[in-house]
């Protein structure tokens, strides 16, 4: 009978390791970002999306929650940091990223947009957005 050291099990796991990408895409919230008083006093439509890189080894091996990166959770973290008014999508796209990389140990890079839907420049603009990316 063959028996495996722990290290050589890692070792075959980091080896055999699955990195993949998930996505959370189109996540509509209302809430209160702008320079304007009017935009922090009557609020309007964001969209989120978010992409994260992680580690699917465990969670593919395992089929348990516990192991993955919990969909729910992710945008639970996102509402959260929405609904703490900024005057720039740069600075709620910040404390979102910052927050989705302290709630998630497995996550090793995040691509996050954040778009204001409907904006009011003068004219009809679908929407305008930023978009940031990080690794650990």
């Amino acid at each position: 009978m063959i028996t495996y050291s722990f290290n050589f099990i890692n070792l075959l796991l980091y080896k055999l390791s699955i990195m993949g990408k998930i996505f959370v895409e189109g996540i509509k919230i209302y809430a209160y970002h702008g320079c304007f008083k009017e935009e922090t006093a009557i609020g309007t439509n964001f969209q989120v999306d978010v992409e994260l890189d992680t580690d699917f080894t465990k969670p593919s091996l395992s089929d348990n929650i516990e192991d993955a990166v919990n969909y729910q959770a992710v945008f639970t973290v996102i509402n959260e940091q929405m609904a703490i008014p900024s005057h720039l999508l740069e600075h709620v796209s910040k404390r979102i990223m910052d927050a989705l990389f302290e709630e998630f140990d497995a996550v090793e890079k995040i691509k996050l947009k954040v778009s204001k839907l409907n904006v009011p420049l003068g004219g009809h603009i679908e929407n305008v957005a930023v978009q940031i990316e990080h690794e650990r």
